[in-house]
Protein backbone atom coordinates (compact mmCIF):
# COMPACT_ATOMS: atom_id res chain seq x y z
CA UNK A 1 0.00 0.00 0.00
CA UNK A 2 1.38 3.18 -1.15
CA UNK A 3 1.53 5.82 1.35
CA UNK A 4 1.18 9.67 0.58
CA UNK A 5 1.32 12.88 2.66
CA UNK A 6 4.48 13.95 5.01
CA UNK A 7 5.38 14.20 8.55
CA UNK A 8 7.60 16.56 10.15
CA UNK A 9 10.57 15.63 11.24
CA UNK A 10 10.32 14.14 14.55
CA UNK A 11 7.48 12.05 13.55
CA UNK A 12 8.42 10.05 11.00
CA UNK A 13 6.92 6.86 12.65
CA UNK A 14 3.73 7.97 12.66
CA UNK A 15 4.05 6.83 8.91
CA UNK A 16 4.89 3.23 9.74
CA UNK A 17 1.98 3.15 12.55
CA UNK A 18 -0.55 3.98 9.84
CA UNK A 19 0.54 2.03 6.81
CA UNK A 20 0.17 -1.03 9.62
CA UNK A 21 -3.29 -0.47 10.34
CA UNK A 22 -3.19 -1.16 6.29
CA UNK A 23 -1.60 -4.25 6.75
CA UNK A 24 -2.49 -5.54 9.96
CA UNK A 25 -5.54 -3.88 10.49
CA UNK A 26 -7.98 -4.10 7.49
CA UNK A 27 -8.07 -0.28 6.47
CA UNK A 28 -8.29 0.02 2.94
CA UNK A 29 -9.20 3.75 2.77
CA UNK A 30 -7.88 6.59 5.53
CA UNK A 31 -5.88 9.55 6.36
CA UNK A 32 -4.67 10.85 9.89
CA UNK A 33 -3.49 14.66 10.44
CA UNK A 34 -2.04 16.26 13.25
CA UNK A 35 -1.78 20.46 14.24
CA UNK A 36 0.22 21.62 16.88
CA UNK A 37 0.65 24.94 17.85
CA UNK A 38 -1.81 26.04 14.80
CA UNK A 39 1.15 23.99 12.35
CA UNK A 40 0.29 20.94 10.56
CA UNK A 41 2.72 18.48 11.25
CA UNK A 42 1.31 15.24 10.12
CA UNK A 43 -0.91 14.47 7.26
CA UNK A 44 -0.97 10.61 5.68
CA UNK A 45 -3.69 9.37 3.50
CA UNK A 46 -3.51 6.38 1.40
CA UNK A 47 -6.31 3.59 0.03
CA UNK A 48 -9.14 4.00 -2.01
CA UNK A 49 -12.44 6.12 -1.40
CA UNK A 50 -14.94 3.79 -3.14
CA UNK A 51 -15.70 -0.43 -2.64
CA UNK A 52 -14.38 -1.29 -6.24
CA UNK A 53 -11.18 0.19 -5.16
CA UNK A 54 -11.24 2.36 -8.02
CA UNK A 55 -11.21 5.94 -6.69
CA UNK A 56 -8.37 7.06 -4.91
CA UNK A 57 -8.43 7.93 -1.16
CA UNK A 58 -6.62 11.71 -1.30
CA UNK A 59 -6.17 14.42 1.60
CA UNK A 60 -9.32 16.03 1.00
CA UNK A 61 -11.72 12.81 0.53
CA UNK A 62 -14.45 13.12 3.32
CA UNK A 63 -15.79 10.39 5.20
CA UNK A 64 -18.98 9.79 7.41
CA UNK A 65 -17.60 10.17 10.67
CA UNK A 66 -20.85 9.62 12.65
CA UNK A 67 -20.61 10.96 16.51
CA UNK A 68 -17.43 12.93 15.95
CA UNK A 69 -20.32 15.25 13.85
CA UNK A 70 -21.17 15.58 17.76
CA UNK A 71 -18.14 18.12 18.59
CA UNK A 72 -18.67 20.15 15.72
CA UNK A 73 -22.14 20.71 16.84
CA UNK A 74 -21.50 21.61 20.20
CA UNK A 75 -18.74 23.75 18.87
CA UNK A 76 -21.35 26.19 17.00
CA UNK A 77 -23.34 26.28 20.16
CA UNK A 78 -21.08 27.27 22.24
CA UNK A 79 -20.49 30.04 20.09
CA UNK A 80 -24.01 30.54 20.40
CA UNK A 81 -23.26 31.28 23.90
CA UNK A 82 -20.09 33.25 23.62
CA UNK A 83 -22.41 36.15 21.49
CA UNK A 84 -24.69 35.86 24.77
CA UNK A 85 -27.25 34.56 22.49
CA UNK A 86 -27.96 31.71 24.22
CA UNK A 87 -27.58 31.05 28.67
CA UNK A 88 -26.51 27.61 28.93
CA UNK A 89 -28.80 27.33 32.01
CA UNK A 90 -32.12 28.59 31.17
CA UNK A 91 -34.99 26.42 29.48
CA UNK A 92 -34.40 25.28 26.45
CA UNK A 93 -38.45 25.92 25.62
CA UNK A 94 -37.78 29.64 26.49
CA UNK A 95 -36.17 30.30 23.14
CA UNK A 96 -38.12 27.35 21.71
CA UNK A 97 -41.68 27.50 22.98
CA UNK A 98 -42.71 23.76 21.72
CA UNK A 99 -39.98 21.79 22.90
CA UNK A 100 -41.59 22.76 26.58
CA UNK A 101 -43.52 19.34 25.93
CA UNK A 102 -42.82 17.12 28.83
CA UNK A 103 -39.52 18.98 29.24
CA UNK A 104 -40.20 22.73 29.87
CA UNK A 105 -37.34 22.80 32.79
CA UNK A 106 -34.36 20.83 30.31
CA UNK A 107 -31.63 23.62 29.66
CA UNK A 108 -29.15 23.76 26.93
CA UNK A 109 -26.43 22.37 29.68
CA UNK A 110 -28.52 19.47 30.00
CA UNK A 111 -28.74 19.12 26.02
CA UNK A 112 -25.12 19.59 25.46
CA UNK A 113 -23.79 17.03 28.33
CA UNK A 114 -26.51 14.15 27.76
CA UNK A 115 -28.38 14.90 31.27
CA UNK A 116 -31.82 15.63 29.30
CA UNK A 117 -32.96 12.14 29.14
CA UNK A 118 -34.20 12.85 25.60
CA UNK A 119 -32.34 9.68 24.45
CA UNK A 120 -34.96 8.50 21.78
CA UNK A 121 -37.84 8.75 19.97
CA UNK A 122 -40.60 7.06 22.87
CA UNK A 123 -42.83 5.68 19.89
CA UNK A 124 -42.21 4.48 16.50
CA UNK A 125 -41.67 7.00 14.08
CA UNK A 126 -41.77 6.50 10.06
CA UNK A 127 -38.39 5.05 8.82
CA UNK A 128 -37.60 8.42 6.12
CA UNK A 129 -38.45 10.91 9.39
CA UNK A 130 -34.67 11.33 9.74
CA UNK A 131 -34.20 12.85 6.08
CA UNK A 132 -36.69 15.34 7.01
CA UNK A 133 -34.80 18.32 8.90
CA UNK A 134 -37.85 20.00 10.23
CA UNK A 135 -39.81 17.08 10.77
CA UNK A 136 -37.26 15.45 12.83
CA UNK A 137 -36.79 18.49 15.07
CA UNK A 138 -41.09 18.78 15.27
CA UNK A 139 -40.44 15.18 16.73
CA UNK A 140 -37.78 15.87 19.21
CA UNK A 141 -39.76 19.01 20.69
CA UNK A 142 -42.66 16.71 20.89
CA UNK A 143 -40.81 13.82 22.76
CA UNK A 144 -40.62 13.26 26.63
CA UNK A 145 -37.10 12.32 28.61
CA UNK A 146 -37.07 9.05 29.72
CA UNK A 147 -36.14 9.87 32.97
CA UNK A 148 -36.21 12.97 35.20
CA UNK A 149 -33.71 15.47 33.16
CA UNK A 150 -30.76 16.21 35.16
CA UNK A 151 -31.02 13.00 37.33
CA UNK A 152 -29.29 10.70 35.19
CA UNK A 153 -26.45 10.61 32.21
CA UNK A 154 -27.64 9.07 29.25
CA UNK A 155 -25.97 9.67 25.89
CA UNK A 156 -27.98 10.31 22.98
CA UNK A 157 -26.79 9.18 19.59
CA UNK A 158 -29.39 10.76 17.20
CA UNK A 159 -31.47 12.81 19.09
CA UNK A 160 -28.66 15.09 20.21
CA UNK A 161 -28.30 16.73 16.73
CA UNK A 162 -31.95 17.63 16.34
CA UNK A 163 -32.40 18.68 19.76
CA UNK A 164 -29.19 20.95 19.67
CA UNK A 165 -29.29 21.74 16.34
CA UNK A 166 -33.22 23.16 16.56
CA UNK A 167 -31.88 25.19 19.56
CA UNK A 168 -29.17 26.88 17.72
CA UNK A 169 -30.99 27.59 14.74
CA UNK A 170 -33.79 29.84 16.92
CA UNK A 171 -31.18 31.30 18.76
CA UNK A 172 -28.69 32.52 15.93
CA UNK A 173 -31.85 33.20 13.50
CA UNK A 174 -29.90 31.05 11.07
CA UNK A 175 -30.23 28.09 9.20
CA UNK A 176 -27.54 25.85 10.86
CA UNK A 177 -25.54 24.94 7.59
CA UNK A 178 -25.40 28.54 6.78
CA UNK A 179 -24.09 28.85 10.55
CA UNK A 180 -22.01 26.36 10.40
CA UNK A 181 -20.09 28.11 6.58
CA UNK A 182 -20.24 31.21 8.63
CA UNK A 183 -18.25 29.94 11.89
CA UNK A 184 -16.45 27.48 11.38
CA UNK A 185 -15.70 26.32 7.30
CA UNK A 186 -14.84 29.24 6.24
CA UNK A 187 -12.89 30.68 9.10
CA UNK A 188 -11.04 27.56 9.30
CA UNK A 189 -10.63 26.53 5.58
CA UNK A 190 -13.05 23.35 6.56
CA UNK A 191 -13.11 20.87 2.91
CA UNK A 192 -16.68 18.72 4.96
CA UNK A 193 -19.75 19.71 7.11
CA UNK A 194 -23.16 17.87 8.13
CA UNK A 195 -24.67 15.85 4.69
CA UNK A 196 -22.85 16.23 1.33
CA UNK A 197 -23.93 19.48 0.41
CA UNK A 198 -22.17 23.07 0.38
CA UNK A 199 -18.92 21.30 0.54
CA UNK A 200 -15.49 22.07 -0.79
CA UNK A 201 -14.81 18.96 -1.41
CA UNK A 202 -17.28 16.63 -3.58
CA UNK A 203 -15.02 14.13 -2.68
CA UNK A 204 -17.03 11.62 -0.68
CA UNK A 205 -15.65 7.40 0.39
CA UNK A 206 -18.18 4.74 1.02
CA UNK A 207 -17.68 3.05 4.11
CA UNK A 208 -18.56 -0.28 5.56
CA UNK A 209 -17.69 -2.49 7.82
CA UNK A 210 -14.20 -3.67 8.26
CA UNK A 211 -13.62 -7.80 6.92
CA UNK A 212 -12.18 -8.97 10.27
CA UNK A 213 -13.68 -7.57 13.81
CA UNK A 214 -10.12 -6.19 15.77
CA UNK A 215 -9.48 -7.48 19.08
CA UNK A 216 -11.96 -4.80 21.44
CA UNK A 217 -10.28 -2.97 23.44
CA UNK A 218 -12.74 -3.19 26.45
CA UNK A 219 -16.79 -4.56 26.24
CA UNK A 220 -19.03 -3.24 24.00
CA UNK A 221 -22.24 -3.85 26.15
CA UNK A 222 -24.95 -2.08 24.09
CA UNK A 223 -25.94 -5.19 22.06
CA UNK A 224 -26.78 -7.12 25.17
CA UNK A 225 -28.73 -3.95 26.50
CA UNK A 226 -30.85 -4.04 23.12
CA UNK A 227 -31.46 -7.57 23.57
CA UNK A 228 -32.44 -7.31 27.28
CA UNK A 229 -35.39 -4.64 26.39
CA UNK A 230 -36.26 -3.92 22.82
CA UNK A 231 -38.44 -1.47 23.61
CA UNK A 232 -36.15 0.03 26.03
CA UNK A 233 -33.91 3.41 25.30
CA UNK A 234 -31.13 1.85 24.37
CA UNK A 235 -32.71 0.12 21.68
CA UNK A 236 -35.27 2.37 20.29
CA UNK A 237 -31.66 4.83 20.62
CA UNK A 238 -30.16 3.34 18.15
CA UNK A 239 -33.05 1.53 16.00
CA UNK A 240 -35.46 3.79 16.18
CA UNK A 241 -36.47 4.39 12.95
CA UNK A 242 -34.29 1.34 11.84
CA UNK A 243 -32.88 3.79 8.64
CA UNK A 244 -30.82 5.27 11.64
CA UNK A 245 -28.37 2.21 11.05
CA UNK A 246 -28.90 1.96 7.64
CA UNK A 247 -27.86 3.08 4.16
CA UNK A 248 -24.98 5.55 5.37
CA UNK A 249 -23.86 5.33 1.67
CA UNK A 250 -27.15 6.57 0.07
CA UNK A 251 -28.22 9.80 -1.43
CA UNK A 252 -30.94 10.03 1.04
CA UNK A 253 -28.57 10.20 4.25
CA UNK A 254 -25.98 12.18 2.81
CA UNK A 255 -28.11 14.61 1.33
CA UNK A 256 -30.36 15.31 5.01
CA UNK A 257 -29.07 17.15 8.21
CA UNK A 258 -28.55 14.54 10.77
CA UNK A 259 -25.48 16.65 12.70
CA UNK A 260 -25.41 14.25 15.62
CA UNK A 261 -23.95 11.29 12.75
CA UNK A 262 -24.09 12.29 9.12
CA UNK A 263 -20.80 15.08 9.51
CA UNK A 264 -18.15 14.54 6.45
CA UNK A 265 -15.07 15.56 7.20
CA UNK A 266 -11.50 15.53 6.50
CA UNK A 267 -9.18 14.19 8.92
CA UNK A 268 -7.25 17.47 8.10
CA UNK A 269 -11.06 19.14 8.81
CA UNK A 270 -11.14 17.16 12.52
CA UNK A 271 -7.45 18.48 12.74
CA UNK A 272 -7.95 22.10 12.50
CA UNK A 273 -11.04 21.84 14.23
CA UNK A 274 -9.44 20.79 17.40
CA UNK A 275 -6.09 22.25 16.79
CA UNK A 276 -7.66 25.74 17.03
CA UNK A 277 -9.38 24.99 20.26
CA UNK A 278 -5.73 23.64 21.54
CA UNK A 279 -3.63 25.87 20.62
CA UNK A 280 -4.24 28.98 23.25
CA UNK A 281 -5.56 31.38 21.12
CA UNK A 282 -8.63 29.63 18.97
CA UNK A 283 -10.16 31.75 16.48
CA UNK A 284 -13.74 30.18 16.89
CA UNK A 285 -14.36 30.47 20.33
CA UNK A 286 -12.70 32.49 23.09
CA UNK A 287 -10.44 30.58 25.74
CA UNK A 288 -13.09 31.09 28.38
CA UNK A 289 -15.51 29.25 26.62
CA UNK A 290 -13.32 26.60 25.65
CA UNK A 291 -12.47 26.34 29.36
CA UNK A 292 -16.02 25.90 30.11
CA UNK A 293 -16.98 23.62 27.31
CA UNK A 294 -13.96 21.37 28.31
CA UNK A 295 -14.87 21.41 31.68
CA UNK A 296 -16.42 18.41 33.29
CA UNK A 297 -20.28 18.46 33.49
CA UNK A 298 -21.19 14.75 33.91
CA UNK A 299 -19.44 11.38 35.06
CA UNK A 300 -20.79 8.43 35.34
CA UNK A 301 -22.04 5.13 33.78
CA UNK A 302 -23.89 6.20 31.26
CA UNK A 303 -27.36 4.59 30.74
CA UNK A 304 -27.49 4.34 26.62
CA UNK A 305 -23.51 3.51 26.32
CA UNK A 306 -23.26 1.39 29.65
CA UNK A 307 -20.04 2.61 30.20
CA UNK A 308 -18.51 5.11 32.46
CA UNK A 309 -18.03 8.39 30.56
CA UNK A 310 -17.22 12.25 31.24
CA UNK A 311 -19.20 14.71 29.55
CA UNK A 312 -18.02 18.79 29.22
CA UNK A 313 -20.31 20.46 26.83
CA UNK A 314 -21.05 18.65 23.84
CA UNK A 315 -17.29 16.91 24.06
CA UNK A 316 -16.05 13.73 25.99
CA UNK A 317 -13.49 14.01 27.84
CA UNK A 318 -9.84 12.38 28.12
CA UNK A 319 -9.68 9.69 30.44
CA UNK A 320 -6.73 7.03 31.65
CA UNK A 321 -8.51 4.60 29.04
CA UNK A 322 -6.53 4.10 26.06
CA UNK A 323 -9.85 4.34 24.19
CA UNK A 324 -10.97 7.83 25.88
CA UNK A 325 -7.58 9.06 26.26
CA UNK A 326 -6.90 12.27 24.02
CA UNK A 327 -3.51 13.34 25.30
CA UNK A 328 -3.31 14.27 29.24
CA UNK A 329 -6.36 15.27 31.61
CA UNK A 330 -7.22 18.46 29.63
CA UNK A 331 -7.89 16.77 26.17
CA UNK A 332 -10.98 16.92 24.94
CA UNK A 333 -12.71 15.08 21.37
CA UNK A 334 -15.56 12.89 19.75
CA UNK A 335 -15.03 9.59 18.29
CA UNK A 336 -17.46 8.29 16.35
CA UNK A 337 -18.93 4.59 15.52
CA UNK A 338 -16.82 2.69 12.82
CA UNK A 339 -13.26 4.41 14.30
CA UNK A 340 -13.27 8.07 13.48
CA UNK A 341 -12.09 10.37 15.78
CA UNK A 342 -11.17 14.46 16.42
CA UNK A 343 -9.73 15.52 19.68
CA UNK A 344 -8.00 18.66 21.16
CA UNK A 345 -4.69 18.05 23.63
CA UNK A 346 -4.28 21.69 25.04
CA UNK A 347 -1.30 20.76 26.90
CA UNK A 348 0.20 19.73 23.78
CA UNK A 349 -1.17 22.28 21.68
CA UNK A 350 -2.50 19.70 19.26
CA UNK A 351 -5.49 18.95 16.95
CA UNK A 352 -6.05 15.35 15.99
CA UNK A 353 -7.79 13.85 13.27
CA UNK A 354 -8.32 10.19 12.08
CA UNK A 355 -10.87 8.95 9.50
CA UNK A 356 -11.46 5.57 7.53
CA UNK A 357 -13.58 3.77 5.39
CA UNK A 358 -13.75 0.68 7.11
CA UNK A 359 -16.27 0.61 10.05
CA UNK A 360 -15.00 -1.39 13.65
CA UNK A 361 -17.56 -2.52 16.30
CA UNK A 362 -15.68 -0.84 18.95
CA UNK A 363 -17.21 1.65 21.51
CA UNK A 364 -15.11 4.55 21.59
CA UNK A 365 -11.68 4.39 19.59
CA UNK A 366 -10.19 1.00 18.25
CA UNK A 367 -7.04 -0.43 17.73
CA UNK A 368 -6.37 1.71 14.76
CA UNK A 369 -6.61 5.26 16.34
CA UNK A 370 -5.08 4.10 19.98
CA UNK A 371 -2.10 3.24 17.48
CA UNK A 372 -1.73 5.97 16.06
CA UNK A 373 -2.44 8.50 18.99
CA UNK A 374 0.03 6.31 21.39
CA UNK A 375 2.79 6.35 18.82
CA UNK A 376 2.59 10.18 18.62
CA UNK A 377 2.76 10.62 22.18
CA UNK A 378 5.91 8.53 22.34
CA UNK A 379 7.24 10.85 19.97
CA UNK A 380 6.22 13.69 22.26
CA UNK A 381 8.25 12.15 25.08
Amino acid sequence: MEIYGFCAPGFEALLEAFAKNFRECGDTGAAFAVRQHGELICSLWAGSADRDGEQPFTEETLVNVFSSSKGVLALLAMQQVQVGKLDLDRPVADYWPEFAQHKESVTARQLLSHRSGLVAFRERVKDNLIYDWQAACDAVAETAPWWEPGSEQGYAPFLYGWSLGGLIERVAEKPLLELYREMLAKPLNLDGGFGALGHSSSRIADVSPLKQSLPELRENAIGRAIKEDRKGPVAMAFSNPVSLMMGTNSPEWRGALIPAANGHFSARDLAAVYGDLAGGNPITLGQKWVDEASREQSRGRDKVLQAEVSFGCGFIRSTQAADLRFGGKQGFGHPGAGGSVGFADPEQGLGVGYITTRLGQSLFMDRRAVSLVETLYGLLK
